[in-house]
Formats: C-alpha cells, structure tokens, sequence
C-alpha cells in the first residue's frame, strides 16, 4: 500500500500540492485525472520522490521514501515521468535492460535478460529490439519506456500520462498493456492520465484533483457522474452507460 499523509509541495508563495492525504492499495490500476494545473504529475513525483516535498510523509509498504535508501526503494517502486530523453544513441534493448541497474548495477546476468525479454515480449517489441531508440516513432519509444519499467519488476509502478504520442489504436492497445501487468502480472499501476473515458474503462479507483487539492476519490461508476465531474473540471459533460462502462460526452 502507499500511503500519502498530509503532502504538500510549494513553490514560493505557489501551492502546487496543497495536504493531500491517500491510500493507494496493492493490486489494481489507480487512476490521477483533474484539470492542467492541478497537481497531479507533481503528487506521482512527490511519492516516487523525484521531488522533495515541502510538507507529508509517503510510505511505500511501510517503507518512507525519503528514509528508504534508493538501491531498495528502486526495486520496490518504478516511475516513467511524462518527458524522457535519452541523449545516447541506444537500441530498444539496451534501454530496456536499463531497467535491471538496482539489480544487476550495469552487469547484466542471464536472468536480467530474461527479464528484458519477457518486458519485450510483453510490449510486443520483438521485432524493434535491436533498433535504435532514434529512428522509432513516438509511440513505438513510448512503449520501449514502458517495456523499461515493467523490467524493473517493482511491485509498484507509477507512470505520467503513459499515453503521450499514442493515437486511438495504439493508447487502447497501451491501456489494455497496463491492465494486464496488474492482473497477471500483479503490479499496483498507478497511472496520470487525461482522457477520463480510459480512467473509467480500465481504473479500478480514480483520484480526481483540482488547484493542488484531492477533490474526489472512488470507484468509476461513483467519479463518472455529472455533479461529480462537473466539480472537477467546471464543465457539463453527458454521461453514457456503454456496455457496462460509464462514458463521458464532452466534445461538444
């Protein structure tokens, strides 16, 4: 479990986190939706402690992140932020096999790359694996960083709006990828995501932020509601049962 206690993050006289306090249970998808603004990559940051926080404790099964040494932390938790730039001319394989370093500190074993295969395979990257990073598309790099966390095989996995640079097809064939890693591989994916209609159709919780603050915090059926939805986003939405999903109409 992650439990967020009292977080707070300030920038200045800026309040970016303003006392958020959460569980976020072991198993399942959790999804992080709100408005821009609203504080929601920052919190991903805050738990994975790629920010120090002005305020809060975040323990990972009990373990303090800002306590916890970051060798054990590493294979504990994993995060893949929402902007990743390698600079080193890599193929697919050599930034999945990344995702071994707290185990194998850059002496990869026969068993991290099986790891790496099995994170290949999993992302259907077979045939990409030894191409390099530069001359993929958008989303063909976007799932090599998925495939990078998922072979860091933490029992907690965090990603930043995982469906950047993916169209319909592929942010379907994405969502469908991370459920999975929490059904059968029996990861706790924690997710930022945008499109609140993916939120619905795959979370098993939603956290629904505003102005830095956790204004809502269920299931689907009880997020994709009008007043729900109206509250964070200041907006009306119509709202849809289609095959057993709650859907949102707000394109027009």
């Amino acid at each position: 479990m992650i439990e967020i206690a009292h977080v707070s993050k300030t920038y200045a006289d800026t309040v970016v986190v303003r006392d958020v306090s959460l569980r976020i249970p072991r198993g399942g998808v959790t999804s992080i939706i709100g408005p821009n603004g609203a504080g929601k990559s920052t919190l991903l940051s805050l738990v994975s402690r790629l920010l120090p926080m002005t305020a809060g404790t975040v323990t990972v099964d009990g373990l303090d992140v800002t306590q916890t040494p970051s060798d054990i932390l590493a294979k504990r938790l994993s995060i893949l932020r929402q902007e990743n730039r390698v600079t080193s001319r890599l193929t697919v394989r050599d930034l999945v096999e990344f995702g071994r370093y707290p185990y194998s500190k850059g002496r990869l074993t026969a068993e991290d790359r099986a790891h790496a295969a099995r994170a290949i395979g999993f992302l259907g990257l077979e045939a990409l694996a030894d191409r390099y990073l530069d001359e993929l598309s958008g989303g063909q790099r976007q799932r090599a960083y998925v495939a990078m966390v998922l072979c860091q095989d933490t029992d907690y996995a965090l990603f930043d709006e995982p469906l950047n640079n993916l169209d319909m097809k592929h942010a379907v064939g994405m969502m469908k990828l991370l459920r999975r890693a929490a059904d059968d591989l029996g990861k706790t994916v924690v997710l930022v995501l945008h499109d609140i209609n993916f939120a619905s159709c795959y979370s098993d919780t939603i956290i629904a932020m505003r102005d830095g603050a956790v204004l809502h915090h269920g299931t689907p059926q009880e997020i994709m509601t009008r007043d729900v939805i109206r509250d964070i986003y200041d907006m009306d939405v119509e709202i849809q049962d289609v095959r057993g999903y709650r859907i949102s109409s707000y394109y027009i």
